[in-house]
């Protein structure tokens, strides 16, 4: 017996356009979304009383019972979109793909049918921005032909609903959803009442046929997910696809997943052939200069289980105005105003008539705290004018005290930065050390920033370097088991000697 609703109508509703938030009497600004003037009359409100059904289709089972083998991971035969949604997809689960126009996600998408069709998968792809002879168009080019691969060029839910009747596939791509519209539903395609409509509709159908599903959504201007808030809710997994247009990188990121981590980046190479996964896009962040160059520093940050090489850039010049700018590309710019508030009031460096500069090398975002200590050294470099060492990389957080904080996985960096052929690093200190370092690589512990930086640009280098304004710690002789000038010793497996950093001359 099914469940019994009544309704009581009570009124006028209002209701956001934007981002679906609704209120019962107008207001100039959204209470959700904070958008000025969005707010529609929509009809009246009406309290639902639902009642309990007399019986259950499905009764509920002891934890102990429900059988989990229905939800295994089923490899998508991309590692990269793998690694991102945690081994796979889910039968049942319902990914959103959100990108720029143009990054790639359709490709990407097509990619993954393609593949999943030649596994022995039956796979519907709904288009709903495209024809069917266009999208074969771009399968030939990039390889993507099977014979299990299907394809509806579908606007209407309906008839969307009706393909997957006829074909009862084990995989269903929907590109876009913002493209479908009911029409049982008032409004336009991309509305909010649409957009809410088709992803409730097709997650029902998803988890009541088992059916894996990915659903490509638009983005607005800001980067954030176009459509109501709730969609984001609904589904069990939310993607970003980004990357710089004017570069073949792009990076995958969860946003949320039910079934995994959200803190993996997968790295694809998007050409005219196609879409590939780079496994190892560590070399792509650095770059390859025949001698050092003041203002850069390489660092390794750890993006879910990997380890990635990058390199961050800082440029100073004479500021025009009495206000000095402040850029940042691919960092977050309040830890770089942090890092430059640090730098001037700990190491004692005049940054504030200077414009700064600060960006990362290859469009990749780097959103760890451990990048703290390289974008300081990158700063410091520039302002000195003084380049570092090739061969070193530096990690760490940077606190406000001007310390030099732990971080995760330091042996892990260590090993990365030396399999790329990097050949000593500056890291936080630590009571048990860095762990176990491979031969031949030098390790400089540091406590502080200014330490860190007396390491990197000794002030009695044969260079000319300069002292910095804020005072020197107290010196002692360096030993074999003893601390060196301005920090911990070099470590070196093998060596008990202190072996300090040796900066070339800047001519």
């Amino acid at each position: 017996m099914a469940s019994k609703t009544s309704r009581a109508p009570k009124g006028p509703s209002f209701r956001c356009s934007e981002c679906g938030w609704t209120a019962a009497k107008w207001v100039g600004r959204c209470g959700e979304c904070q958008a000025w003037g969005t707010l529609e009359e929509t009809g009246v409100v009406a309290s639902a009383r639902t009642t309990a059904a007399a019986t259950v289709a499905s009764p509920a089972l002891p934890i102990t019972e429900v059988d989990a083998t229905q939800a295994a991971y089923r490899s998508t035969g991309v590692g990269e979109l793998d690694r991102v949604l945690g081994g796979g997809l889910v039968p049942g689960a319902v990914v959103l793909l959100a990108g720029e126009p143009g990054v790639g996600k359709s490709t990407l998408l097509l990619d993954v049918a393609a593949r999943a069709a030649r596994e022995g998968m039956r796979v519907l792809y709904v288009t709903g921005e495209e024809s069917a002879a266009q999208v074969k168009l771009r399968a030939e080019r990039i390889g993507a032909l099977a014979p299990t691969l299907f394809l509806a060029a579908e606007n209407d839910l309906s008839m969307a609903l009706g393909q997957v009747d006829a074909t009862q596939p084990d995989l269903l791509i929907v590109d876009s959803v913002q493209t479908l519209s009911s029409a049982e539903v008032d409004g336009t395609a991309g509305g909010v009442s649409q957009v809410r409509e088709v992803a409730a509709t097709l997650i029902n159908t998803a988890k009541a046929r088992n059916i894996a599903t990915l659903l490509v959504g638009h983005v607005t201007k800001d980067g954030s997910v176009a459509g109501p808030r709730l969609l984001e809710h609904l589904v069990d997994v939310v993607c970003q696809f980004d990357g710089d247009r004017h570069s073949r990188l792009r990076l995958l990121r969860a946003i949320k997943n039910r079934y995994g981590p959200t803190d993996e980046v997968g790295c694809f190479d998007l050409t005219e052939d196609g879409i590939e996964g780079l496994a190892d896009p560590s070399g792509l962040f650095v770059t390859r200069t025949k001698d050092p160059v003041p203002g850069t520093c390489v660092t390794v940050t750890v993006e879910g289980r990997r380890p990635l090489v990058a390199e961050v850039q800082a440029l100073l010049d004479e500021a025009a105005g009495g206000q000095p700018r402040r850029a940042t590309s691919g960092l977050d710019a309040s830890r770089t105003a942090m890092v430059l508030a640090v730098l001037s009031s700990r190491a004692g460096l005049n940054l504030s008539r200077q414009d700064t500069y600060v960006a990362t090398v290859g469009g990749v975002k780097l959103s760890e705290p451990a990048v703290d200590l390289a974008a300081a050294l990158a700063i410091a470099s520039a302002q000195l004018n003084r380049p570092i060492s090739t061969g070193i990389v530096a990690f760490g957080e940077v606190g406000l005290a001007g310390e030099v904080r732990r971080v995760h996985d330091i042996n892990r960096r260590i090993t990365e930065a030396e399999r790329l052929g990097f050949r000593g690093a500056v890291v936080p200190a630590s009571p048990q050390g860095p762990g176990k370092v491979p031969n031949g690589f030098r390790v400089k512990e540091v406590s502080t920033l200014l330490e860190a930086l007396e390491a990197v640009f000794p002030p009695d280098a044969p260079d000319g370097g300069r002292r910095y304004g804020a005072p020197r710690p107290q010196q002692h002789p360096a030993g074999a088991g003893e601390r060196a000038p301005g920090g911990a010793p070099w470590r070196e497996k093998g060596s008990p000697e202190p072996l300090p950093f040796r900066t070339p001359r800047n001519d």
